[in-house]
């Protein structure tokens, strides 16, 4: 019996064809999109004839273009950093002072702006590391470990010392809070702490704190650190949290703590955050509530912020800044930051014997530049540069392969 031949079903002849026939429609497309991009670059009295006409002629395309350039200013607007003069800074700082001496719980968000002044560059800036790789540019260099709390984390410590802040939750992996002497339970550092490594194989997981940054081995999904927990042997990993990662860790993440604070809050300030990231977070904002019933906000930040809208106060200035003329009208003190009295010494669990070889970063020494006497800091730290590691994680994965593959 006669096969008979199978009714709808293109040949390869055919579907060669139609592949082309969509190729070439394509580069017709863009052909087109190049010519009147071309035309409305030109000013209207330097149309020609000709010109005019092809705008008329192709309406849907001149449409899609000015549409995609008003994108691209809207884009670009929000990426620049404003400067609020010196007066209107000082009258916004004294409004927000108001706010934090009416505030029954006041709740602080931190982002990567707050430690510019430390030398960590930011993400999101005119010079942060997603801004940089996206233009194919290198990173620059910074020696994280080198970073001290900058007079915003001092500030912050202070404020919740005189009880004025009742929590702090923090985007950044920099451990600068936790050095400043901000107490743990007041602390939720959301993406992790880079000093901290931690064996999640014991029953309560066992942490170590430790003088230098653990995450040279580490990247997105690859937690190890390469060293062991000296309870159970188990491997010990980083408390990163990469983009595309969901962190379950008690601490240093603590989620239940900021997922109280932000219940009680009647006031957030937000700290050198684009609160990109920060606003996928439902529960750090009561969005289950109704407008009028959730906590007043106030913004810090140079840049445009998908919270502006909503905020009581946005202020454009350097968080340093404004912080300082802050505590000025709150008439609190600044105290001078003292390595010396760094509790990351205390808290710090030395390597043994046996992991004197696991790392090659620096050592953070204790004070008047003694150096620390632990296994694996030698002249190897030397070489070691900042943004290796899991540090950056992602984005910086990305860029180190365009960079290869460009060389």
């Amino acid at each position: 019996m006669e096969e008979e031949p199978d009714i709808g079903v293109p040949s390869r002849t055919e579907r060669k064809a139609l592949e082309k026939a969509k190729i070439l429609e394509r580069e017709g497309e863009r052909k087109l999109f190049r010519l009147v991009g071309r035309v409305l670059k030109k000013p209207e009295a330097e149309r020609s004839e000709e010109e005019a006409a092809v705008l008329l002629l192709h309406r849907e395309t001149v449409e899609e273009l000015c549409k995609r350039q008003v994108r691209r200013n809207v884009l670009k607007r929000k990426q620049e950093e404003l400067y609020d003069d010196a007066d209107e800074l000082k009258r916004k700082v004294k409004q927000l002072a108001v706010a934090i001496e009416q505030a029954k719980h006041l709740v602080v968000y931190t982002g990567a702006g707050i430690s510019t002044a430390a030398s960590i560059p930011d993400y999101r800036g005119p010079n942060g590391v997603w801004t940089q790789l996206q233009k194919g540019r290198t990173i620059s260099l910074s020696d994280l470990s080198k970073a001290e709390p900058t007079l915003t984390h001092i500030c912050i410590r202070m404020l919740h010392k005189e009880k004025l802040v009742k929590h702090v939750v923090s985007q950044n992996c920099d451990g600068l809070h936790l050095r400043s002497g901000l107490p743990r339970h007041a602390l939720s550092e959301l993406h992790g702490n880079m000093f901290i490594e931690v064996c999640t194989s014991c029953s309560p997981v066992s942490e170590y704190v430790r003088l230098f940054d653990v995450t040279e081995r580490t990247s997105l999904h690859r937690h190890g650190t390469g060293r062991r927990c000296s309870h159970c042997s188990g491997e010990l990993k980083d408390t990163i949290v990469h983009f595309g990662e969901r962190g379950t860790l008690e601490q240093p993440l603590n989620w239940k703590g900021a997922a109280e604070a932000a219940e009680m809050a009647d006031v957030i300030l937000c700290l050198g955050s684009s609160l990109k990231v920060l606003k996928k977070y439902a529960c750090l904002w009561c969005m289950n509530r109704p407008a009028s019933k959730r906590p007043k906000l106030y913004i810090v930040n140079l840049q445009w912020t998908p919270k502006d809208d909503l905020a009581v106060l946005k202020i454009h200035g350097k968080c340093d800044d404004v912080m300082s003329l802050l505590m000025k009208e709150l008439s609190v003190q600044i105290p001078v930051y003292d390595r010396a009295e760094d509790p990351i010494f205390s808290l710090a669990t030395s390597l043994l014997l046996e992991e004197a070889n696991s790392h090659t970063r620096e050592v953070i020494a204790p004070h008047d530049g003694q150096e620390v006497c632990l296994p694996g800091s030698g002249e190897q730290a030397e070489e070691a540069t900042a943004v290796q590691g899991g540090w950056f994680g992602r984005g910086y994965g990305k860029g180190r392969k365009k960079k290869k593959k460009a060389a």
